[in-house]
């Protein structure tokens, strides 16, 4: 039976191991023991107790992943020609060989998309000091305006009422990769919350800071506005780093992201493959959120059978949750900007049961 490496075991990695599963031998590696998703922010740091119950689900838990051995480290190096990758275990390294290789390692961006090797205890401790810290805080500045910033102010200022939370965003509108009737109905959304908005304010990053903590010195602005002041300061400007510096330089971009043709393939190394966040597919890198893990799962199984591959084809926008499960049900955009709701009563017992658990990841044990 030929063996798939799947390099990452985020929210792409994970779906695609579950469809390869049973087809081939399958080695999952991944820095954490289960799903840590990056989605969400908002209710992770406001809600981490709701967030953990659906974003941080051990691998065991996974009934699909019964037939995939799950390598719990992080990746160190690649033999291209050997089709070999290297892991480091924390007290050993090891050698996984490959017929086919599937990359997503995803990337790094703030303290809750961190690509080291964590323990359960360390995740669910990480968890409970970043909402501890914004829990403490009377007034709280978020900086950044894509959706990681609408959320976490969303949120917090939903959770924790008796705190002052502005957002900081750099254009006249947040949200600039989603549709203008998504930043409309969003923006009417923070207002009923109170949360202060301050359009056209592009935040300066201090030397040598990677936007990875939470602060609470003043923000300086490069408009010349005057400086913002809070008891803390989330950091959400984007600034990813593609998680990819075990791999040579020859498969990546100039970016460092993963280059990869219409069919999710390196050029040249038919063999390997990469989706996610890691994959330089398009500006949005959009192989993360259209289930594109089906479409390389299909191509793998092509490339070993001798079957005719799919393309991918990205979206232009931005679309999905943006602000995550809220008390009154949940808002999903089409890439047009409609929004489709699902009631409170819905969320608990058909979407995530029956829809995400039993339907996308093909069963998930209760703990």
């Amino acid at each position: 039976m030929q063996r798939v490496v799947v390099a990452g075991l985020g929210d792409a990695g994970l779906l695609t191991a579950i469809k390869l599963a049973g087809r081939f031998e399958v080695v999952g590696i991944s820095s954490k023991p289960g799903l840590v998703s990056g989605q969400e922010l908002g209710v992770r740091i406001s809600r981490p107790a709701d967030w953990a119950r659906d974003y941080w689900i051990g691998f065991e838990r996974y009934r699909a992943l019964d037939r995939v051995r799950t390598v719990h480290g992080v990746l160190t190096g690649v033999d291209l020609d050997a089709r070999t990758v290297e892991v480091d275990l924390g007290d050993a390294v090891s050698t996984e060989r490959y017929d086919a290789l599937v990359i997503s390692t995803g990337v790094s961006n703030g303290f809750w998309r961190r690509p080291q090797r964590q323990t359960r205890s360390e995740i669910d401790a990480e968890l409970q000091q970043a909402h501890a810290r914004f829990a403490a805080a009377s007034t709280i500045a978020v900086i950044g305006g894509g959706a990681a910033a609408v959320s976490a102010a969303a949120n917090l200022a939903g959770a924790l009422r008796t705190a002052h939370v502005a957002l900081y965003f750099p254009g006249e509108r947040a949200l600039p990769q989603h549709h203008d009737r998504v930043w409309r109905r969003v923006q009417r959304r923070l207002q009923d919350l109170g949360v202060a908005l301050h359009p056209g304010h592009r935040a300066v990053v201090p030397e040598g800071f990677g936007c990875d903590e939470i602060t609470s010195e003043p923000v300086q602005f490069a408009g010349g506005q005057p400086e913002a002041r809070a008891d803390a300061v989330l950091w959400a400007i984007g600034r990813v780093r593609p998680n990819t510096g075990w791999l040579p330089e020859e498969v990546l971009d100039a970016d460092g992201f993963v280059a990869v043709d219409d069919q999710l393939r390196v050029p040249g190394r038919p063999e390997v493959f990469a989706v996610g966040d890691v994959a330089a597919t398009d500006p949005l890198r959009s192989s993360a959120r259209n289930r594109a893990d089906g479409l390389v799962a299909h191509n793998v199984r092509a490339h070993f059978d001798g079957g005719t591959p799919r393309r991918f084809t990205p979206t232009s926008r931005r679309w999905g949750s943006v602000l995550g499960a809220q008390p009154d049900g949940l808002e999903v955009f089409t890439p047009g900007g409609r929004a489709v709701r699902f009631p409170a009563w819905s969320i608990d017992r058909v979407l995530q049961p029956l829809i995400v658990r039993r339907g996308i990841y093909r069963g998930v044990r209760d703990t």
